[in-house]
Parts: structure tokens; sequence; C-alpha cells
């Protein structure tokens, strides 16, 4: 048994100082061999006929459940109490999470509707409406807590954009559907219809309040147990799904390279990236938060669940694959930027 748990604790370990690596290497994979990948995205567990429609439960929908199970396994409940005694700073947050990428799309289509190729154009902006749409990534409390950050409004920045996603997402949706031009607005419009929100009440919203259902089940004590056992799961499971996922698009945008279009994309995800970060600092200027408070703020909103939005971009949009190419560098991105904001904030504690 002790044999078994270090190996898992060296294997945990691994994952989590070479997991920026390890995306690479997964998009490396899937730009060479996609094909498995490929048979992951589009395999369906369970698919079934029953007198209200079809029941199809796919590999993808899986891993993101178990993703997300994970995640509320690790919950801490012992700090729902912090959160609920101040929650005015987790509200800003929230509010911002929601405001600032809506705002930086907004100001950015005018740039898009100029583009020389609009199909192009819709790509980008339909790939980053998901990310801006989905709920705070579960590893932004990670980096937070690396950088002594404020683990209660960590907690509740995820917790809380995880419960409204199945309200928010469908409604940043329709905000970008109603700006952007043509089709490519109908597009997104359909994209937030009412299957979006059940998609992420069952597989978000669910899991992650069993997850936390069964830390409270199980105890403090037996949940930190059965954490410590599985905590390669959530890194290995992003892993597999940032492969499948890349599988459908890579190979074809990186086949034959279309530079400026890469471009582009690049250009607005950058943007949007530490935009989000540089809003966590602004909000935490503007509450007048402490140094922890400032580093969750700071995770929290320049970090998005990109797992889920490329699961949901690999169901709603199967017919355009590359619209899951921002969001694969997205996911990318805010990683690299997540490590900046870490130095700096660990030179500035020593300072």
């Amino acid at each position: 048994m002790t044999t078994r748990m270090d190996l898992t604790s060296r294997a945990s370990r691994f994952l989590h100082c070479n997991l920026l690596k390890l995306i690479v290497l997964s998009y490396v994979l899937a730009s060479t061999a996609p094909a498995p990948g490929l048979w992951i995205k589009d395999a369906a567990v369970v698919d079934l006929a029953t007198s209200s429609g079809r029941v199809t439960i796919t590999t993808p929908k899986l891993l993101l459940a178990l993703l997300l199970l994970n995640a509320g396994l690790r919950a801490k409940l012992g700090r729902v109490g912090g959160i609920v005694r101040r929650p005015g700073m987790m509200l800003v947050g929230l509010a911002a999470n929601l405001a600032v990428p809506l705002l930086f799309l907004t100001l950015m289509v005018p740039a898009l509707r100029a583009w020389h190729n609009p199909d192009e154009a819709a790509v980008v902006l339909i790939g980053l409406a998901l990310v801006t749409a989905m709920p705070i990534a579960g590893s932004s409390t990670g980096w937070a807590q690396a950088a002594d950050g404020d683990m209660a409004l960590s907690l509740g920045l995820v917790l809380g954009s995880t419960l409204l996603s199945p309200l928010t997402t469908p409604a940043s949706l329709h905000v970008l559907g109603s700006i952007a031009p043509g089709h490519y607005g109908a597009e997104l419009h359909r994209l937030a219809g009412s299957e979006t929100g059940a998609f992420l009440a069952a597989w978000v919203l669910l899991p992650s309040l069993l997850g936390m259902a069964a830390r409270f089940l199980l105890g403090e004590d037996r949940a930190e147990a059965v954490e410590r056992r599985l905590r390669i799961v959530a890194p290995t499971t992003l892993l597999v799904l940032c492969y499948a996922n890349a599988s459908a698009c890579l190979p074809e945008a990186l086949g034959q390279p279309d530079w400026d279009f890469l471009g582009i994309i690049l250009t607005f995800v950058g943007g949007l990236c530490i935009s989000t970060f540089a809003a966590g600092y602004g909000v935490s200027r503007l509450v007048g938060a402490d140094r922890g408070q400032r580093a969750a703020l700071m995770f929290g909103l320049g970090m998005n669940n990109n797992g889920t939005g490329l699961v949901l971009a690999s169901l709603a949009l199967e017919s355009h694959p590359l619209a899951m190419l921002p969001i694969i560098v997205y996911n990318l991105t805010q990683h690299l930027v997540a490590g900046g904001v870490d130095a700096i904030l660990r030179r500035t504690h020593a300072d």
C-alpha cells in the first residue's frame, strides 16, 4: 500500500510540475497521430432511443464529468463558511468575470468584421465566445494556492461560476450573438439554446455537486485519503480531453498552415487572456483587496474551464472543427500567462 501511495504521489508531482509540457505534447500527438484521439472523441458509451428522443453519452462527456466530479471532491467544505460570511468580493469577481471578456470581444468585433476572410473571423469569434462563456477553471485554485492566495475566495469564484453556468453561459452567448455579424450571430444564438444549459447542468453542475456531496458524506479525513489516491485523475483526464479534441482540428490547421489565420488567433487569444488577468488585478485594486485576495481574483478571472468548452464545441460544432482551434490555443496560453503572473506575485511577495 505504501509503495502504491508513493508511486501515486510521485506521478501526481510529475503531472503537476510538467502539466504545461504535457499539454504541448498532447497537441504534438494530436497533430501527428490523430486517429486514437478521433476515436476517443466520437466513441459513444451509451446510445439509446427513448420515447423523448435519443440519449447519447460519449467518452468526452464522461471524461468531463469525471474532471468536475474530482474538482467537487477537492472542494474543502470548511471554507464555504468563509465565502458566505464575506460574499461581496466574490460577487464583484463573478460580475467582472462575466463583463470583462464580453467587453473585450464587443470591442474586437469591428476588427473581425474588417478581416479579409469572414469565415476565419467567425471561427475566432465563435471559439473565443465559447471560452469566455465557460465557468472559472478549477485549476485556478491550484495556481492561487501556489501563490499563497485567499483560498476561500478562490474556491468561491469557482463554485459560484459553476453553479451559475447553466444560466450565464447561454446569456453570454446570446449577448455575443446579438453583436456578431450575419449568420455567425445566428450560430451563437443556436449554441445558446436550451441544450447548452441542459448540457452544463448535466455534465458540469451535477458532477461538481456530486463530488461535494461525496466529500460531505465521507468526512474530511476519509475525503483527504480518497483525494490523495485520485490526484492523478484530473491532470490525466484534462490531457486526454486536450488530445482527443485537438485531433479534430490540429492536423488540418498545421498540415497546410494559414499563417495569417494562426496569427489572428494568437493575437486575439493573447489579448483576451492578458486582459482578463489584468482585470483581476484592476478589480483587486478597486475593492482594496490584500495580496492573497488579489492572487485569487487574478487567477479566477484569468482562467476558464476550457475542458468544458472543448467538449461543448466538439458536440455543437461538429461540422466546424476549426472552431476548437482558438479554445485549444487559449488553453495553452492561459497556463503560460498564469505561470508569468505566479512568478510576478512571488517576486513582489519576496520584495
